[in-house]
């Protein structure tokens, strides 16, 4: 009988566990300067779908991990589009991402809660296209190629088939994310801290250019 009330006390006092559907707006950058910094210009408004799984470990705490296709990358512009000269280009890969994400709930009301959270990330890229638009005295030209990936082995240093044009298959980082979570849905936002070098053959520790920056915005539906 104490055995029996024991469990029924745990059971009614630790939170079930949710799956959120998720989906939402990429604004992706790649860092630029040696100490990581991104130019605003170069913003590529992307998307990502995905499921996640709230898993309560204590009353306000709990675990996140999920899986998202996800979309990254950059653009360059020069010139204006009613110019003699005009310039576009941009590179959108496609992530299947892995986050596992430690989130704090703070309540606001019975059925509501302000959270926020951070934790690494994996990423292996599957697909994208690399886009350049050109419009010299009138002439409009178009290219659209799939983007190549390096085969390198994300457990050891090496990496296999690298070459110019390139991106390394395998990205790794860090999430920081707040937003509110009420009964059957969730509205957030996250920042997603690239700590890989994109470019295959670029295996160098000594700057943080050439990494991805992503904000997303996110809708999830809760299960």
């Amino acid at each position: 009988m104490l055995s029996f009330a024991v469990k029924a006390q745990v059971t009614s006092t630790t939170p079930e566990g949710n799956i959120i559907i998720k989906g939402g707006v990429n604004f992706a950058n790649i860092s630029v300067t040696d100490n990581g910094r991104v130019d605003d210009a170069n913003t590529f408004t992307s998307f990502h779908v995905g499921i996640a799984y709230d898993l309560p470990l204590a009353e306000g705490f709990s675990i996140q991990p999920g899986l998202l296709y996800t979309g990254k990358g950059a653009k360059t512009t020069k010139g204006q589009t009613s110019g003699d000269f005009y310039y576009k280009a941009s590179s959108n890969p496609m992530y299947l991402e892995l986050p596992i994400n430690f989130v704090g709930k703070i309540p606001l009301t019975s059925t509501a809660n302000f959270y926020i959270g951070a934790g690494p990330y994996a990423a292996m890229g599957i697909t994208g296209k690399n886009k350049v638009e050109t419009h010299i005295l009138g002439t409009k030209t178009v290219s659209n190629k799939d983007i190549e990936f390096s085969n390198d082995d994300p457990t050891t240093s090496q990496e296999e088939n690298y070459g110019y044009g390139k991106l390394k298959r395998f990205d790794y980082g860090l999430n920081a994310l707040a937003g509110f979570d009420f009964a059957r849905f969730t509205l957030g936002a996250n920042y997603g801290y690239g700590l890989a070098k994109l470019n295959s053959g670029t295996d160098n520790t000594s700057n943080d250019k050439g990494k991805n920056r992503v904000w997303s915005v996110s809708l999830g539906i809760k299960l």
